[in-house]
């Protein structure tokens, strides 16, 4: 459909609405009996043991330990060492009341220079996770790609910025198939790749660490105006051939579904011009849309195709009749909204020739000198629960009400050392944001929304990206002074509550 002024109003309505409905306090019972509960975690940002059993090195070790690219100049070298620790962590998720537990495989376990002989030790480290969660009760959802490339392709063919890197991909998710796919059925191909292509490939900011903003001063090498757009590319491509590859071969046997993580902040139109309106509405194609649009229709969004030019790669009619349709479910990694402004002086475009500028949209959590709302730690995270319902209404109806799951959702305090461990552990700004983000969900599946499943980022503090150490968004704080202790903060207490099955 169309989207106009009067679309972004209507939101803005139902998201009025929402906070009006959304107020008194909820639990399971009040969501569908199949509805999946979990916690969400990554390989690199959890496990730690990184020369361990034969894994090989990551784009992320690099990349953490080049000075100045990680903030607290920390590294995931021990991260929370649930590599060791996983049976301790499964009887949290147990205790919790749980359903589900998504993880993502590391590829550099599984095959360290990332093609070639697969790495045993590897196999078995993830067969017996996934064994110790079902013997728990607890359903593995497994993450196929969480940003950790192994670094042997990045040196031997510059990653994701090759099409070499398709065939590469397609035989290590083939192989997590072959050997965990009799108990995985619901598989993630990619977490996050609007995230990856941007922040790797355009801005700097994570592994790779490639761009062109300002004349090479800020990254070695890259360039800012066409790198993200073939990362993107070939990501789509790979994963439309894992899907290929899993229907045919392992869905009538192993019964799973398949999907992909995609991070989606909304984007509230900063005023009610119509020139507002569009920029929100670019700024949603020049996320979300850059990715779902070519799954669900075939080709890029039309703004998309239009402002970026012959820099937007072309999708033969072959590869854009294997890409559209190939997802069975959508993953929404949800935490936050901006507003979006037009961009009607193009002084962005003076500085930085890429995706940013491409959209013609300013967007920011702040009109004028006023916050959308209040503050999480991380600078990019305001506290917006409304539009949960909104983002959810809106897939709906673009897309046609595909089956969504929220893969992850949650917000953090900072690790400051003037709190004491016991002040650390009230978290009631968690316990308010899980209750209202939560809230407006259970609104959108009474709007009808396709909604299958919640999972909180993250069950315990980790290490956060570029944000190190620096950022807690657990339910259980770790203490990084004391063994990496997990201690339960009241956020889950509050979620297990929610949690408790209802009569």
């Amino acid at each position: 459909m169309a989207f106009t002024r009067y679309t972004f109003v209507t939101f803005a309505v139902l998201a009025l609405l929402g906070i009006q409905i959304c107020v008194s306090e909820i639990n399971r019972g009040d969501f569908p009996n199949a509805f999946v509960f979990g916690t969400a975690s990554s390989a690199f940002q959890f496990e730690g043991a990184v020369k361990e059993d034969g894994r090989g090195p990551s784009v992320w070790d690099k990349f953490s330990h080049t000075f100045g690219k990680v903030i607290d100049f920390s590294n995931a070298d021990v991260a929370v060492d649930q590599y060791h620790r996983f049976e301790e962590d499964i009887q949290l998720m147990k205790a919790m009341g749980t359903d589900a537990y998504r993880f993502s495989i590391s590829w550099s376990r599984i095959f360290p220079n990332g093609s070639g002989a697969i790495n045993q030790a590897g196999i078995d480290h993830y067969n017996k996770l996934i064994n110790s969660l079902l013997a728990k009760g607890i359903e593995p959802y497994v993450t196929i790609y969480h940003w950790d490339l192994p670094q042997a392709l990045e040196d031997k063919y510059n990653g994701w910025l090759s099409p070499d890197i398709i065939n590469d991909f397609a035989t290590f998710a083939e192989t997590c198939f072959q050997k965990f796919g009799d108990r995985v059925k619901h598989w993630i191909t990619f977490n996050e790749p609007h995230t990856f292509a941007t922040q790797g490939y355009d801005v700097g900011l994570q592994a790779p660490g490639r761009c062109s903003i300002l004349l090479h001063l800020f990254c070695r090498a890259g360039n800012s105006a066409t790198e993200p757009y073939i990362v993107a590319h070939n990501v789509l491509r790979s994963h439309a051939v894992v899907a290929d590859i899993y229907r045919k071969k392992y869905k009538s046997t192993q019964r799973g579904i398949l999907g992909i993580s995609f991070d989606v902040i909304w984007y509230e139109p900063a005023t009610n011009t119509q020139e507002d309106v569009d920029a929100a509405q670019r700024a949603q194609d020049f996320q979300l849309g850059w990715f779902l649009d070519p799954l669900m229709f075939g080709d890029y969004p039309s703004s998309m195709i239009s402002r970026v030019g012959n820099r937007l790669p072309k999708f033969s009619q072959a590869e854009a009749a294997l890409v559209k349709g190939s997802l069975d479910f959508v993953g929404i990694n949800h935490y936050t909204t901006f507003y979006a402004r037009n961009n009607s002086t193009n002084l962005i475009g003076t500085f930085l020739h890429d995706s940013i500028a491409d959209s013609g949209a300013i967007t920011l959590p702040f009109n004028g000198t006023k916050a959308i709302a209040e503050k999480a730690n991380s600078i990019w995270l305001y506290i917006v629960p409304q539009s949960m319902r909104t983002l959810m209404n809106y897939i709906k109806q673009k897309y046609g009400n595909p089956p969504v799951f929220i893969t992850e959702n949650g917000m953090d305090d900072a690790n400051s050392p003037f709190i004491s461990i016991k002040d650390a552990l009230k978290d009631q700004k968690r316990i308010r944001y899980l209750s209202g983000y939560l809230s407006n969900l259970q609104a959108s599946i009474k709007d009808g929304c396709n909604v299958k499943g919640y999972f909180v980022w993250s069950l315990l503090d980790n290490w956060e990206w570029a944000a190190g150490y620096s950022s807690r968004f657990g339910l259980y704080f770790v203490d990084y002074k004391d063994n990496l202790k997990r201690y339960p903060k009241q956020s889950v207490e509050w979620f297990k509550n929610f949690l408790k099955p209802t009569k």
